[in-house]
């Protein structure tokens, strides 16, 4: 239904110093396009794309690719879809944007902003297995069957560390967790020895900040990017 994840675009107003930063945990550059007029950058560990926006007043979005965009606009609004980003026509960059019920930003483009990097999925960060990004929801339930609607597939698991929802798709995973546990959207790694990994990264200049209040207690680790992005290191 939304086509293939391409990144989570993230806005930042120091692109150097994001750019720096995921450098020291191991991410690498992607060459990127002329399609954005402000300044873009992308950074990848294989698994997850980030795209650092010098646009101070976004907000974090999830970005799929979706070609002949123009052609699947009466499907998406017939599930409900409301956008209030609509730029489509011959000559432009189409682009179809709204906000989910928790108010995560999506965003649907027709072609690819970067060329697809040659590094393997197998070729972690300093992080370790990148596994989701997190996503506070309002509710979970609710959100599980929002997300569904748009072609995941959720699964309550309330084994883990943090009970919530994880919701699986060929190009993406997300986890729905309670605002109560976590207040913002964050990158989820499983980081294997988690001493061993902070370690690491400390090493190279990111040390582990104080987890969240909802989350302390965890075997876990927490980074925060300069733009502001959490980065959750957990030992499974």
């Amino acid at each position: 239904m939304l086509g293939r994840f391409l990144e989570y675009s993230i806005p930042t107003a120091d692109i150097r110093a994001s750019l720096d930063f995921y450098s020291k945990l191991g991410f690498s550059q992607a060459e990127v396009g002329e399609t954005w007029p402000h300044p873009y950058a992308v950074v990848t560990d294989g698994r997850i794309h980030l795209g650092l926006h010098v646009l101070p007043d976004a907000e974090p979005t999830l970005t799929f690719v979706k070609p002949d965009l123009l052609r699947h606009l009466v499907a998406l609004e017939g599930i409900g879809i409301e956008f209030d980003v609509r730029r489509l026509g011959n000559d432009i960059f189409n682009e179809l944007g709204w906000t989910d019920p928790s108010g995560h930003r999506v965003r649907l483009i027709e072609a690819r902003t970067f060329s697809p990097s040659k590094r393997s999925a197998t070729d972690t960060s300093l992080c370790g297995y990148f596994e989701e990004v997190a996503l506070p929801c309002a509710g979970l339930q609710e959100s599980k069957a929002y997300w569904e609607t748009l072609g995941f597939v959720g699964m309550d698991d309330l084994d883990a560390p943090i009970a919530h929802v994880p919701c699986t798709s060929d190009s993406i995973d997300l986890g729905l967790f309670e605002l109560a546990h976590l207040a913002r959207p964050a990158l989820v790694f499983d980081a294997g020895d988690l001493r061993a990994a902070l370690k690491r990264l400390a090493d190279e200049g990111a040390p582990s900040r104080p987890l969240p209040q909802p989350l302390r207690g965890l075997s876990a680790g927490w980074l925060t990017a300069p733009e502001g992005t959490g980065i959750l290191l957990m030992q499974r």
